[in-house]
């Protein structure tokens, strides 16, 4: 494995890990502060997110592209296989273990942070609506991520994904989880952000649908996307892309 390779995964545990830091971290405070407000709670909640999936992003992008999330590795090695372009599939493998690994270590370090005992979370999210929402909330992401960079607009994606995934906190039931890795690491907190690990499959289940959905999409509008693979979610040095 190259140097940059390597590099790349680091990027994408550190980007995942601080990615559910920030979603844990800010559930606590916001449960904390504002003990007696779910609404309120959910607003400081969503806000930190978006902020901080923003600066992410921006922080390390230039290293891998910044997915954060298995499925947005999957759609890139989808649609940018048949063209040559984006991630190979033992590629999105590596991607997916480093993100997995750091949405768990992410949370650990959440719960050390506000010391909270790091308990398996109890809170059950897997009902028909929040697997629709998850869908739902799926879906928008990869296809704002592909339409981004097929239009050459990649540049934006950051504010961009940071607004979608705030804005999803209050228009989805299921508060957009939208990324596997993420919802793995959830599972490592029994607070506001928490989800029981019975309600993983199903969620993550929910998560591939969306995907599906939205590949279905990006090649209807965008039929030649797999042309940007490179540039998702942002775009990025050469060396942190196929090696």
């Amino acid at each position: 494995m190259t140097a940059a390779r390597l590099r790349a995964l680091l990027a994408e545990l550190l980007g995942t890990a601080l990615l559910v830091t920030v979603v844990v971290g800010s559930g606590i405070a916001a449960a904390e502060l504002s003990p007696d407000d779910v609404g309120l709670q959910l607003l400081e909640n969503s806000i930190a997110t978006a902020l901080g999936l923003t600066v992410l992003i921006l922080m390390f992008g230039p290293v891998s592209g910044a997915h954060f999330n298995p499925v947005v590795s999957l759609a890139d090695w989808f649609l940018g296989r048949r063209s040559g372009h984006g991630l190979s599939l033992g590629e999105v493998g590596a991607y997916s273990a480093a993100q997995i690994v750091g949405g768990i270590g992410g949370a650990v370090l959440a719960n050390l942070m506000f010391d909270v005992d790091t308990l398996l979370s109890t809170k059950d999210r897997a009902t028909g609506p929040h697997l629709l929402a998850e869908v739902v909330a799926t879906a928008g992401l990869v296809l704002i991520i592909f339409a981004l960079a097929r239009s050459g607009r990649g540049a934006l994606a950051a504010p961009a994904v940071g607004a979608y995934i705030g804005a999803a906190y209050w228009f989805t039931s299921s508060t957009s989880f939208a990324n596997p890795a993420v919802t793995i690491g959830r599972v490592f907190s029994d607070t506001f952000a928490g989800i029981a690990p019975a309600s993983v499959a199903p969620f993550i289940g929910a998560q591939l649908v969306g995907l599906a959905v939205a590949l279905g999409l990006v090649l209807a509008l965008y039929p030649d996307a797999g042309e940007a693979a490179d540039d998702v979610v942002v775009p990025h040095d050469e060396a942190g892309g196929r090696g």
